[in-house]
């Protein structure tokens, strides 16, 4: 399983540790991922998605998982996400 939010791609960075000396050794900063359930209005049914604090957070200020799909970049979403997406644009237009 890779370090990488489904929602909105943030993926691990990559830095120093910088000691008191000055001295400068490579580390990785992780994103705060979390497995999470979101209810999908459109399609009536729960999915399980490994998200970002971040994106969790954008989610609910956007008005759900359904919301945040329809405004998200393709780019952006994992393979999962961008078949949710697809099938909420979907059941939205055949309502």
């Amino acid at each position: 399983m890779s370090w990488r939010c489904e929602l909105t791609g943030k993926t691990r960075q990559i830095g120093h540790k910088v000691s008191h000396s000055n001295r400068k050794t490579k580390r990785r900063f992780m994103p705060n991922l979390l497995n999470v359930t979101l209810l999908s209005d459109a399609l009536g049914r729960s999915v399980r998605l490994r998200v970002s604090a971040n994106a969790l957070k954008t989610v609910d200020h956007r008005g759900g998982l359904d919301a945040f799909l329809l405004k998200a970049k393709d780019s952006e979403l994992s393979p999962r996400a961008l078949e949710l997406k697809r099938a909420v644009a979907k059941k939205r237009k055949a309502a």
